[in-house]
């Protein structure tokens, strides 16, 4: 048996707190429908003062076991709101509407449980608007740059269908997946960064402080000196004497470079150079694929009309090299034409993404061979993220031993030098 704490909504739309012994979180979640209350967190209870209030974590009696707790104010948190907080509201907004919960008791439960003011200001808005008859979908359309078309019209369909509660779960998986797929290419680029970073840092302690240590040596030395050891000892002075010069130079080409790739014209030009890489552009290529087929797929699969759900889908798309070949499909399905003949006349898919879609178009299943491609292309882009670290990694590790020998050997070749001629 352990403790476990939790947050749940009562039947009149209050938030509850409390904190339950049971053998596992299922058997605490058990309980609470039991009590006519519905989950929204159930964390273990070295995780409760997250859950409690601000009185509770100041020192007042924690509340009993099973007691119900009503929700004090939070300490609000500043900056604007973000994917991630969309992803959390949505999947306590489905939760609520799930347990039966009205859509205007549901978003005040959400505007009490914002940590954000941004996120508190917003569902205020969305609040005034749904209780003045405009529908979800319009509400949000307000704040279009942060929940995008994709969500807009998924909740759309989940209003004409009456089954809102199903999409927003859908939703939230969708959200969870494309946040998961994310956060795997950031990570992969994490240890090349660092072994660049260490390879930088290497050379400026190399050049900075351990070179001029052997200048006074090899200062009589003249034409004698080896070339290596004169080139090293010539970069050693000149990073001596306008170190910081080249250190904000370098830095100031940085900006300068990531300001033009932030342009139209730079993000063209690097998409171009990326998709034209021999390893990496086919997982570029494969990773913007499966943003494609996976929001397509859910779209399709909530009702949304192809023709709008092919548009959505295109503009989830970042690479505007590959957004081009793709909107070559939606025209030819405006003209009646199949969405396999359409994905012939791109250069971006493979025969087993022509196939599934042509397997989907037969059968009528074409949301679910999209979500089946989507998962396919994942694994892919997993499998040649871990193969291009494989090889990166070492080649990183080689050249950064590389430099650094160079150095030590043109030192020792100097070093061996001034042997000499004193022998």
């Amino acid at each position: 048996m352990a403790d476990f704490a939790w947050h749940a909504i009562n039947a009149a739309g209050e938030q509850v707190r409390g904190t339950f012994q049971a053998p596992n979180a299922a058997a605490v979640q058990k309980h609470l429908r039991a009590q006519k209350l519905t989950p929204v967190r159930i964390v273990d209870a070295v995780d409760a003062a997250a859950l409690m209030p601000a009185a509770t974590k100041a020192g007042a009696k924690p509340a009993a076991v099973g007691a119900l707790v009503k929700t004090k104010a939070r300490k609000s948190q500043k900056g604007p709101a973000k994917s991630s907080d969309v992803l959390a509201m949505t999947s306590e907004l489905s939760i609520m509407l799930k347990a039966g919960l009205a859509l205007d008791n549901a978003l005040r439960v959400l505007i009490d449980m914002a940590f954000k003011d941004s996120m508190r200001e917003l569902l205020t808005g969305v609040l005034e608007a749904v209780k003045g008859g405009v529908p979800l979908s319009k509400a949000l359309m307000v704040h279009q740059e942060l929940f995008g078309d994709f969500y807009i019209n998924m909740v759309r369909s989940g209003e004409a269908s009456g089954q809102m509660s199903a999409v927003l779960q859908r939703l939230v998986e969708h959200l969870e997946r494309q946040r998961a797929l994310k956060e795997s290419v950031v990570s992969a680029t994490i240890y090349p960064m660092i072994l660049v970073a260490v390879a930088i840092l290497s050379l400026i302690a190399m050049l900075g402080f351990v070179v001029p240590q052997f200048e006074k040596l090899f200062t009589d030395m003249g034409d004698a000196l080896p070339t290596p050891t004169k080139i090293v000892m010539t970069i050693g002075q000149v990073f001596r004497k306008n170190g910081w010069v080249i250190l904000l130079g370098g830095a100031a080409v940085v900006y300068l470079m990531r300001s033009w790739l932030s342009s139209p014209t730079g993000r063209l030009w690097w998409q171009s150079v990326l998709l034209r890489m021999p390893i990496l552009g086919r997982l570029a290529l494969k990773y913007q694929l499966t943003l494609y087929s996976r929001s397509l797929g859910t779209l399709l699969g909530n009702g949304v009309p192809l023709l709008t759900a092919l548009h959505i889908a295109t503009d989830t798309v970042s690479n505007r090299l590959i957004q081009q070949e793709l909107a070559k499909i939606p025209p030819i399905v405006k003209e009646g034409g199949k969405m396999v003949q359409a994905m012939n006349t791109t250069t971006v898919f493979e025969p087993l993404a022509v196939n599934l879609v042509r397997v989907g178009e037969e059968t009528g299943r074409l949301g679910s061979m999209m979500l089946e491609l989507s998962n396919i292309l994942n694994r892919e882009v997993e499998i040649g993220i871990k193969r291009a670290l494989t090889m990166i990694e070492p080649v990183l590790i080689l050249v950064l031993g590389i430099m650094i020998a160079s150095i030590i050997v043109s030192i020792l070749m100097g070093i061996l030098s001034v042997n000499d001629l004193a022998a």
